[in-house]
C-alpha cells in the first residue's frame, strides 16, 4: 500500500469516479469528490462510512473561468493536492445515439473540449506546482477507446478530445517527470456506467460479442488500474496509455 496522500477525483459521484474513489480510500488516501451533481455530498459520506477519509465539492467544470479559484480553493483547505485523477467527462446523444459531423452544433462540439480537455488541463495547471514542490504526484488522465481507434458509438467531439487528452498527458509527462511527477492515461473500453447505458441495451449487448474476455467491464476494473497508476509503485511508468478493454482493442 501507498503513503496516504491527498486525492482529487472528479466525476465522482457515480459510475467510474465512484469508484475510483472508493478504491483511492481504500489505499488510505484522502480523497475529494467533485461533481456538478449534489449527489456528490451523499457518495463521500456513503464512502467514509464504510471507513475513511473523504470530502466533497459541487464544481462545474464546463465553466472553465471558476477552475482557478476552485483549486487554489482545494489546496489552501488541504494543502497540495498529490493525486490528481480527471475522469469527469460528458459524451452526448441524440436519441441514443452520436451525432454525424455534419450534424454536430459547434455548441456542442465546445461543450465536450471544455468539459473533457481544456478541464484537466487547467486542473492539471493547477496541481502540478504542489506535486513539483514535494517531489511526488500522480495524475492519471481519463481517455478512451475512442481515442484509440474508431467509434461507432462515441462522437467526434468526444473522441477528438479523448485523445488530445492523450496527447497533452504525453506532453506534461515529458516536463514533470524530473520532479517525481507523472502523467498517465487510462483508455477503457466498454463499462457498465450510467454514460455507457445512454447508447442502449442492444449497442452493449453487440459489443460483448467482440470483447475476448467475454464481458462487459466494470467500474471495479477501471478503478484497478487507477490505483496502480496513482501508487508509490508506479514511479516509472509514465507517459502511457493503458487500455482496459477486455481485450476489444489491442494497440
Amino acid at each position: 500500500m501507498s503513503a496516504p496522500r491527498t486525492a482529487l477525483v472528479t466525476g465522482a459521484a457515480r459510475g467510474i469516479g465512484a469508484e475510483i474513489a472508493r478504491r483511492l480510500v481504500a489505499e488510505g488516501h484522502h480523497v475529494i469528490l467533485a461533481d456538478i451533481l449534489p449527489e456528490v455530498e451523499a457518495r463521500a459520506d456513503e464512502i467514509a462510512a464504510a471507513g475513511g477519509r473523504t470530502s466533497a465539492v459541487t464544481v462545474d467544470l464546463s465553466d472553465l473561468a471558476s477552475i482557478a479559484p476552485f483549486m487554489a480553493a482545494l489546496v489552501e483547505r488541504h494543502g497540495a493536492i498529490d493525486i490528481v485523477v480527471n475522469n469527469a467527462g460528458i459524451s452526448p446523444k441524440h436519441d441514443g445515439k452520436r451525432a454525424p459531423v455534419q450534424e454536430t452544433a459547434l455548441a456542442e462540439w465546445q461543450s465536450v473540449l471544455d468539459v473533457n480537455l481544456t478541464a484537466p488541463f487547467l486542473i492539471c495547471k493547477a496541481a502540478v506546482p504542489g506535486m513539483r514542490a514535494k517531489g511526488w504526484g500522480r495524475i492519471v488522465n481519463m481517455s478512451s477507446q475512442a481515442a484509440r481507434t474508431k467509434s461507432t458509438v462515441a462522437g467526434s467531439h468526444y473522441a477528438a478530445s479523448k485523445a488530445g487528452l492523450v496527447a497533452f498527458s504525453r506532453t506534461l509527462a515529458g516536463e514533470v517527470g524530473h520532479d517525481g511527477v507523472t502523467v498517465n492515461c487510462i483508455a477503457p473500453g466498454r463499462i457498465e456506467t450510467p454514460m455507457a447505458a445512454t447508447a442502449g441495451a442492444a449497442v452493449n449487448t453487440a459489443y460483448v460479442a467482440s470483447i475476448p474476455v467475454g464481458r462487459i467491464g466494470t467500474t471495479e476494473d477501471v478503478a484497478e488500474a487507477v490505483a496502480y497508476l496513482a501508487s508509490d509503485g508506479a514511479g516509472f511508468v509514465t507517459g502511457i496509455v493503458l487500455d482496459v478493454n477486455g481485450g476489444h482493442f489491442m494497440g
